[in-house]
């Protein structure tokens, strides 16, 4: 055995080194995960990724995706190259609905026990984050004052300016029932005529109708609108930008409408049993708690606040944190994937008239 290398052998030790970790990397299985790409997969990357490669012995390979159709599209080749894919809970719950996805076994069920079943848990969707729909606004728009719910949003008289909502009927229904009065608990099943009829009131203020979440933040921080409903990240990322022309961005959780990201399996999926191994241990509370460090989103395990891996300080810009959670409520997907088709149907007809 050669323990020593030295002069014109170290040459040959040096090939061996490599040739030996060459192939250990090959050795290790591939397991490809697509996500939205952006700060949010920088994110998911520096929080979760690194873990599930070491503790699995395996190789990330990373992909984009933009949406369910890519999901659909994978299912249907037959022969789909994404392990693991994150999308939101109600696509999730379509796919689902619709047979697109492998099953978790009980192993991975069980590691998602502390995961509530209102974000969209189930036997094929396996929240990782919780994010919300809330009301940003701009400072110089209402000096002192701070927009105490929806009802806010649609009072155009006490809170004038334009308003910015996003292009699609799902979380504005929500918004304009609350607005018109009604309890967050006694939302569902949807009021669809009364909701529709809220939203014509506020429809000649709405500026902009948002297509993504990017142009969500842009018009709040060019000025462009005084108000906004968005993404609670999009937001929160204005208030620690340089102030822009709009001047400070504010956002609130009153009555913020919380949803979350799942992990899912697309059926047919390559190595199936280490996406199940890799959603268990993201799923971890002390694992899944770390992507709060990373990005202004919330981890989906309620017993991740008790791990003290995110601190203190962070809390309060969290939606589903001590404190935040009971400000707002729930979405129900189940609702959304049963009337989807209709209400985008009405809605668009309601933008056209």
């Amino acid at each position: 055995m050669i323990r020593k290398c030295g002069g014109a052998v170290s040459l040959v030790c040096a090939a061996l080194l490599l040739a030996a970790s060459q192939a250990a990397a090959q050795d290790k299985k591939t397991l490809t995960i697509s996500s939205w790409g952006g700060a949010f997969q920088k994110a998911q990357k520096e929080a979760w990724f690194g873990i599930v490669e070491k503790e699995l012995g395996v190789v990330i390979k990373e992909d984009n995706t933009s949406g369910i159709a890519d999901v659909r599209t994978q299912v249907a080749s037959g022969k789909p190259t994404w392990d693991l894919t994150t999308q939101g809970a109600y696509s999730c719950a379509l796919l689902e609905k619709e047979g697109r996805l492998e099953k978790f076994d009980d192993a991975t069920m069980k590691a998602l026990a502390d995961i509530p079943k209102t974000l969209g848990r189930s036997e094929h969707c396996a929240p990782q984050i919780v994010y919300s729909v809330a009301i940003g606004w701009r400072d110089k728009a209402y000096p002192g004052k701070e927009p105490p719910g929806w009802a806010a949003f649609w009072d155009t008289k006490n809170f004038p300016g334009q308003r910015s909502i996003r292009k699609h009927p799902i979380y504005a229904l929500e918004m304009a029932l609350i607005a018109d009065g009604v309890p967050m608990d006694k939302l569902y099943p949807i009021d669809v005529d009364r909701a529709f009829k809220k939203l014509e009131q506020l429809k000649p203020h709405v500026l902009v109708w948002w297509s993504s979440g990017a142009q969500s933040a842009q018009v709040l921080k060019d000025g462009e609108v005084d108000m906004v409903a968005a993404w609670n990240g999009r937001i929160q990322a204005l208030e620690n930008e340089p102030e822009g022309r709009g001047g400070k961005i504010k956002t609130t959780f009153n009555q913020q409408i919380l949803v979350s990201d799942s992990w899912m399996i697309p059926k047919g999926a390559p190595n199936r049993e280490l996406a199940l191994k890799a959603i268990a241990i993201m799923s971890r509370p002390e694992v899944n708690a770390r992507i709060a460090n990373y990005i202004n989103y919330a981890p989906s395990n309620i017993k991740a606040y008790d791990t003290g891996v995110i601190p203190k300080e962070k809390l309060p810009g969290l939606p589903n944190s001590p404190g935040n959670f009971e400000k707002g409520f729930v979405q129900d997907v189940s609702w959304w994937v049963a009337n989807a088709d209709a209400m985008v149907k009405r809605f668009d007809a309601f933008l056209q008239r």
